[in-house]
Formats: structure tokens, C-alpha cells, sequence
């Protein structure tokens, strides 16, 4: 499969064409580029989240373990002395990083239920509905935020499974077909669970039919066409 790497590269480049394609043809502005390439990129590195020793897994349990023992703190700050704050850190830090992480990598398997297409989806999509409803962001940035989470994972499943081709002799290697996958005979109660909670956010997800509308506005497009060359190669050309 591919490195950390090669699917850090082609998300960003990949998220990154694409954040200036539909903000040049003003469906989004300019915080919103930057969160859709950033959203891009982290989807790029969030199948690996089942790896047990991926770079990606190891941040993210990293960042999550601060964030959580920063959050006791700022909740018990007023209540606490100095000496039980800091112990409260440690511990919150400590609970996260290794009792949780040690759960999470115990309960989960390489190449699982989270390396697949419906995992994904529903993490895209569930992005979607805490933008929209949560953090009442407008109907059309939600939906790209939750898109573009779900278009950098399914670069991340396309290089892996593009690394599952020898290319010298074209030939498939055994990893084949365990990268995009959308269901395994072994794991068929939990891809039961997954579409089940796929299709309940299907049913309260923002109207897709408001976004799709927006952007199949002809006018959005007529805007990049315009401003899709350089000045000077305009000024060449005519």
C-alpha cells in the first residue's frame, strides 16, 4: 500500500485543485477553501486510523489527548487547586493516549471495517449534518466540508489499491481488494451496522437536491470559465 507519504502529497494536491476549482467559480469563500483543502488532506490520512503503528493514528491520539485533558482542566479550573489541576491534566492526557489508545488499537484490525467505503461515507457525511445543524454553517459549505472529507479518503482507498498492482509484470498482489471495499463476508454484522447508521444519515442529512441545484448553477461556471487563464495568456491568444 501506499506510504504516509505519498497519501499526505496527493490529498493536498488533489483537495487543493479541487478547493480552487469551486472557489474560483465562487461556491465557497475564502476560510472555506482553507478548511476544504485542509479537510481534503486529513480524509487523505483517515483510513489508516485502524493501523495500530500509522503515523496518522499516533497524531490523532496525540491531538485528541491534549484537547481532552485541556478540556478537564477548563472545566474544573475554578473549582480545583493548582496542584489537583495539574495532576487532573496528567491523568486525563494519560487516559487518552495510552488506556483509550490501547483499547482502540486491541478492538480494531488493519484493513477492517474503518478501511472501507461505508466507514468513510459516514464520516463525511456525518460532518455534514454537525456543520449544517451543529454549527449552523450555510447548506452549501457543509456539504462541500463533508465531501471533501469523503473525497480525501477515497484517495487515500485508490492509491492503496493502485499499490495492490505490480506494474512491472501487471500482475495483482494479495492486498488487492482490501482497500476499497464496501463489505466483507467476516465483517457482515458490523457492515450491517454501518449502512444502518449510513442510511439514518442519509434521511437527516441537509437537502442535497439545494446543494446540487447550486452547484449546477450555470452562472458559477461561466464565472471559472472566464477567469480560468492568465491575463497575459488571454492578451497572447488574442
Amino acid at each position: 500500500m501506499a506510504n504516509f507519504n505519498t497519501h499526505l502529497n496527493v490529498a493536498f494536491m488533489v483537495s487543493g485543485t479541487m478547493s480552487l476549482t469551486v472557489y474560483k467559480a465562487g461556491l465557497i469563500d475564502d476560510s472555506g477553501f482553507l478548511v476544504c483543502v485542509a479537510l481534503g488532506t486529513i480524509g487523505g490520512l483517515l483510513p489508516d486510523l485502524d493501523s495500530d503503528n500509522s503515523t496518522p493514528i499516533k497524531l490523532g491520539f496525540n491531538i485528541t489527548s491534549f484537547i481532552f485533558a485541556f478540556g478537564l482542566v477548563m472545566h474544573w479550573r475554578s473549582d480545583l487547586s493548582l496542584l489537583a489541576l495539574i495532576a487532573l491534566w496528567l491523568a486525563g492526557y494519560g487516559f487518552m493516549r495510552y488506556v483509550v489508545f490501547h483499547i482502540f488499537t486491541t478492538m480494531t484490525v488493519h484493513r477492517g471495517v474503518i478501511h472501507s467505503v461505508p466507514y468513510m461515507a459516514i464520516l463525511g457525511l456525518g460532518l455534514t449534518c454537525l456543520s449544517y445543524y451543529g454549527l449552523h454553517l450555510p447548506l452549501t459549505t457543509s456539504w462541500f466540508y463533508g465531501l471533501f472529507l469523503f473525497g480525501g479518503a477515497m484517495v487515500h482507498l485508490s492509491l492503496d489499491e493502485l499499490y495492490s498492482v505490480n506494474l512491472s509484470n501487471m500482475k495483482m498482489k494479495r492486498s488487492s481488494g482490501t482497500a476499497m471495499k464496501f463489505y466483507q463476508p467476516k465483517d457482515k454484522w458490523w457492515y450491517l451496522l454501518l449502512y444502518t447508521i449510513l442510511a439514518l444519515l442519509v434521511y437527516v442529512a441537509p437537502p442535497f437536491e439545494m446543494f446540487w441545484s447550486r452547484l449546477s448553477d450555470p452562472s458559477a461556471w461561466v464565472q471559472l470559465k472566464v477567469g480560468i487563464l492568465p491575463e497575459l495568456i488571454k492578451s497572447m491568444l488574442h
